[in-house]
Formats: structure tokens, sequence, C-alpha cells
């Protein structure tokens, strides 16, 4: 059914490549999100929790290699355990502390001296504008639906991103104590298409702001677009609501591979949540950033 429009969206969706580092340790977590472009001048748009982590990195380094400075600093005496717990303490590392954070934009521009992040007021939505390429690189550009009276719970669309990330072209450098990319290994990610049908539109405030979902976004298809069986743009993924179902169990005994055990089970529906098309192709005229809609 959407053989067609994933290969009519699949040129101007493009995966963001991230690598976290935790204080405390050298493993090297990948992850990504995903961004689509809306014209031939480099821009594109995300989700705005995607955006904030990337303006996030370098802030996050320097606050890191300011805590290194002052721990280099302490002095060794008795007294340097508790010193060292106290600076901890100071600038908050723990183990689940992201000490560091990088990210690759693959395939989109072959070179750029910024990029420029705009942010939606209320929504979960940013435009991500490449400033200083001289060639972009991908093909194509979003088609966005011009009539939005034609979402309506039962229609049937689909979400492209890049869920599970397979790239590996990275690696902890010790003569640093630094994480870095490599020009070895796989740069590559798989892109992940889920359909599902609408269920319901959110409002705020009067306004029809967004799409649900009867399926999950999944992680990393944040920012991904939401299409029509032609590819033609209905909204953007954003988040997954869980939604408890009320078909509660609690300690019941079942038998599970032949043995009895008693087990206890909370059930919820996992959807989907989009921003509204309508919302998308406001933003981009508030910020005069040309677009497309279908025909």
């Amino acid at each position: 059914m959407y053989v067609e429009a994933i290969e009519r969206v699949d040129p101007y969706v493009r995966p963001i490549l991230s690598i976290v580092r935790f204080y405390g340790s050298s493993e090297i977590i990948p992850a990504c999100s995903t961004m689509f472009f809306v014209n031939e001048q480099a821009c594109a748009i995300t989700c705005a929790h995607v955006a904030d982590q990337l303006q996030k990195a370098n802030t996050i380094h320097r606050h890191y290699l300011q805590f290194k400075g002052e721990q280099r600093a302490l002095p060794r005496d008795r007294n340097g355990q508790r010193r060292a717990e106290e600076l901890e303490n100071k600038f908050g590392m723990k183990p689940e502390t992201v000490i560091r954070m990088r990210n690759l934009f693959f395939s989109c521009v072959d070179q750029y001296q910024d990029v420029r992040y705009h942010f939606h007021p209320t929504q979960d939505l940013a435009v991500i504008q490449f400033v200083g390429y001289n060639q972009i690189q991908y093909t194509s550009c979003a088609q966005f639906l011009r009539d939005s009276s034609r979402i309506k719970p039962g229609r049937t669309l689909c979400r492209l991103g890049y869920p599970f990330p397979e790239f590996n072209n990275f690696r902890y450098n010790p003569d640093t104590d630094d994480i870095e990319w490599t020009s070895e290994g796989k740069s590559l990610t798989p892109r992940f298409p889920i359909d599902g049908i609408v269920t319901r539109l959110r409002a705020e405030n009067g306004e029809v702001v967004g799409i649900e979902m009867s399926t999950p976004g999944l992680r990393g298809q944040s920012g991904g677009p939401l299409f029509d069986t032609k590819g033609v743009i209905y909204g953007m993924q954003s988040v997954t609501r869980h939604l408890h179902l009320g078909f509660d169990i609690e300690d019941r005994e079942v038998i599970v591979h032949g043995r009895k055990t008693r087990v206890s089970n909370y059930p919820f529906l996992n959807v989907g949540q989009c921003v509204h098309v309508d919302i998308i192709k406001k933003f981009l005229r508030d910020l005069k950033i040309k677009f497309y809609e279908e025909g």
C-alpha cells in the first residue's frame, strides 16, 4: 500500500545520528532521530525536543570540561575523596549524567558554516536551517496536504524514520578521553515505516494542533513525516502517549514454560501523536520559509 509513497518520501527524509557518553563510562550509546526537508534551500523540520538536544550538545561538553578542569585542580590530600564528591555534586555528575553528545547530519548538505534553529512557541516543532553550504545532498522536497479537512478518524497513514540505529562509525579515544566519529565502520542506518489509522484530532484553545495515530511513533522516528499512500504530508511524528487500558491483572497464577508462576500486568495502548499539517504550514509561513503543497 505504501511502497510508492515511501519511495516518493524517502529522498528528502534524513536521519540525525547521535552518539552519547555518560559520566564514569567509556561506553558509547548510539541513537537516531529524523528530519525532512521542505525546500531546496536546506530547510528541514523536526521536533522541538530533537532540536533542543542538538543545541545543547556544546553546552554539555563545556560543562564537563569545566568540571574536569576543577577536578584536576583538587589538592591531593586526605580530604581528596570528600572534595571529589562535593565537586561531583556541584556539577551534577551522576552515572546517568550525559557528559558528551556528538551529532551528525547524514547526507544533507556538502558542508555548512552554521545551523540555525527556529522553535515553535507552543508545539513540538522546529526548523533546522543550514547556512554556508555549496550543494544539497537530498533530492525533492515535502509536498504538504492542501485541504486538512481530509484528516479524519479512520484514515490510514504512515510514518517513516530511523528507530533502530545500526551505524557504528564511532569510537572512544582514550588519548583524548573523548568519543569521536571515524571513517571506518557502518555509517548507514535503516529506515523503518509504520502505518496506523487516525484515531482522534487534538485541539488546544479551539485550534486543531495534533493528530493521534493508533500505533506508536517509535524511538528515532521523532521528526519524521506522516503521509498518505501518495506521499502527501499530513503531519510530523512528535511523541508517543501511553493510554492505560484498565485491563489490569494482579498476582494471577498462570502456566509459563510448563511451570506455575504468579504474574501482574498493567497494559497500556501506545499511540502516536503527530503535529498537524496546518500548524507546520503556518509556522513556515510565519518564518517566510518556502514550502510546497500537493498539486
